[in-house]
């Protein structure tokens, strides 16, 4: 690890070594640093998990008065809480999309994507951001599943009550899984990877975006866990729903009991124990309506001047950040949202950045957040 009042000699002997670069660190609570210089300051991680949870607000979540004790105690007890992590659009759909292709929403996204409906744009502005409207973007758009695949990494994608693997609507038909049904709670507009052509047109769909019962045996061992584990519940499970259909309560009481079995599989797990990282965050606040808020020099995209339809994002909704690299029971003020994610698994896997990932000034998790040994 570098610290701060080394990086003159740290720089220096770079020089020498035009191979190596070296970041700039700082502490806990200051600025995260940008990885123009290098990046020496990230840990071993080899395998990451996020979990994404659904619309509630940082207060609601995080708050003394949380209905879910166990994320909010427990597993914050257990890491390092990003207080001013936000959501980067309203509704739903454009906020699962930015974390793994930076693209910015449109307003069919924006719509949560009613009707499947093909991509139809006339080029890219900077940063990477194609122009149009849509939904399933074409292949000429790049999403991480094709920066890993590239790079020799795995993937999946664990989708609660998915069944069928790589399942989502006809292109051009209308979704018609965008309300829960009694033993069908799985939402296409939860799942990104169905929005990029490269991914629903590859015969190896099938093996890369799956039920979530698969990943109970893929954490058998750290061989069999893919390097990213991209993992989201059912429309009951994520908290979106409240009451659910199967009558159970639903909102942060149901995603708390999720969490509960699914948190400690993931993190006594050979792949985690060994190098690994679970982010849990949520998709957007509440609604438009009640945050639109954003971080991080957001502002007007190409195809939706308000991303959060009301505002320019979707509103704080925190993250917390579990891993044998980082400090239990940290908290980090610095500001990030999903491209900051996006960017920041990149770092780690050692890919360019996509999109806004890109932005100039955008934060990207640093020694705030990789506050522990390494």
């Amino acid at each position: 690890m570098i610290r701060p009042r080394r990086r003159t000699a740290a720089l220096a002997a770079a020089a020498t070594a035009l191979t190596t670069l070296v970041a700039v660190a700082t502490t806990a609570s200051a600025a995260a640093p940008k990885p123009a210089a290098g990046t020496a300051y990230l840990p071993p991680v080899k395998h990451v998990f996020v979990i994404n949870l659904e619309n509630k607000g940082y207060d609601e979540t995080w708050g003394p008065g949380s209905a879910a004790p166990y994320l909010s105690q427990t597993l914050r007890s257990q890491g390092v809480l990003l207080s001013s992590y936000y959501g980067t659009a309203h509704n739903s759909q454009p906020n699962y999309v930015a974390q793994v292709s930076g693209q910015g929403p449109n307003s069919q996204m924006q719509a949560d994507c009613q009707t499947y409906s093909n991509f139809s744009g006339s080029g890219t502005v900077a940063p990477g951001q194609a122009v149009g409207s849509g939904c399933v973007f074409p292949t000429s758009v790049p999403n991480l599943t094709d920066q890993l695949t590239g790079k020799g990494l795995t993937w999946r994608g664990y989708m609660e009550d998915m069944g069928t693997p790589c399942r989502h609507p006809q292109v051009g038909a209308v979704d018609d899984t965008q309300k829960a049904k009694v033993g069908d709670q799985y939402a296409t507009r939860h799942n990104p990877f169905m929005y990029f052509h490269s991914v629903i047109d590859s015969p190896s769909c099938a093996d890369h975006v799956v039920d979530l019962s698969a990943l109970t045996s893929d954490l058998g061992s750290a061989s069999t866990t893919p390097n990213l584990s991209y993992i989201t519940p059912n429309l009951c499970d994520d908290g979106h729903d409240a009451p659910c259909v199967d009558g159970r309560p639903g909102g942060l009481a149901s995603a708390d009991e999720w969490l509960k079995t699914w948190v400690p599989r993931i993190t006594s797990s050979p792949a985690f124990q060994a190098d690994g990282m679970l982010v849990i965050t949520f998709d957007e606040s509440d609604g438009p309506q009640s945050d639109a808020t954003a971080c991080c020099g957001e502002g007007p995209g190409p195809n939706a001047a308000l991303p959060g339809i009301t505002g320019m994002g979707g509103g704080k909704v925190g993250a917390l950040v579990l891993s044998p690299f980082v400090k239990a029971g940290t908290v980090s003020s610095t500001s990030y949202n999903h491209y900051s994610l996006l960017a920041s698994l990149e770092d780690l896997f050692g890919v360019p950045y996509l999109g806004y990932a890109g932005a100039s000034g955008l934060n990207r998790f640093g020694l705030d957040v990789y506050n522990g040994s390494f």
